[in-house]
């Protein structure tokens, strides 16, 4: 079993806080995603050339950062980063997907259209795009500081899944040249406390 990764890349990073947080060990195999991977080769394993993907011992691929770590939920079920109970599962799910789709999603579009670094990824880039996703993403960092004015974490007040990838959209932002809005507690609140977590120097 290995991951293929680019280390700098948002969601080889998710998975790798995920892993950290449930105290399991996978060797990594480096590939640059910037210099491309569009190759035959990659492409068999995963036709979407994306990265991470987990290469069981069977040879199987899984080629999706979700996936892997349900993966790995279900070999070791705690702790529960994906909620616990019919309930507590979906509200996960739920702050999960708005933190994927809404935050995530937008400060990559803002990146790969914008940086410099990115211009293999995205052909072509298309900057007004780019810009159009900054404020989208800074209307979730303002729904995020409300929300997080009732409660510690993303999905309630334990760590889940909705966390990792919500710190690792705000930590992307940087690079993205999304600018936070300075006026945030409740979300500068969360991000100290979930960056001093050890998995996530993963």
């Amino acid at each position: 079993m290995k991951i293929l990764q680019t280390k700098t890349a948002p969601n080889p990073r998710r998975v790798r806080i995920f892993l950290a947080e449930k105290g399991i060990e996978v060797p990594y195999e480096e590939l640059d995603i910037l210099k491309g991977v569009k190759t035959p080769e990659f492409s068999q394993i995963n036709p979407f050339q994306r990265v991470p993907v987990l290469i069981l011992d069977d040879g199987t691929p899984i080629a999706e950062t979700m996936a892997i770590c349900r993966y790995f939920e279900e070999l070791q079920p705690e702790p529960a980063l994906f909620g616990k109970g019919p309930q507590g599962r979906a509200i996960v799910e739920m702050w999960n997907r708005r933190m994927e789709l809404g935050l995530l999603a937008s400060v990559a579009q803002a990146f790969r259209h914008l940086h410099p670094a990115a211009a293999a990824l995205e052909v072509p880039q298309v900057p007004a795009w780019g810009e159009a996703n900054k404020p989208k993403a800074q209307e979730v960092l303002r729904l995020m500081d409300r929300e997080l004015g009732k409660r510690r974490f993303i999905a309630g007040e334990a760590f889940t899944v909705a966390d990792i990838t919500a710190l690792v959209a705000v930590d992307f932002a940087k690079p993205a040249r999304v600018e936070r809005p300075q006026d945030l507690d409740n979300l500068a609140r969360w991000h100290q406390e979930v960056s001093a977590r050890p998995s996530a120097k993963a």
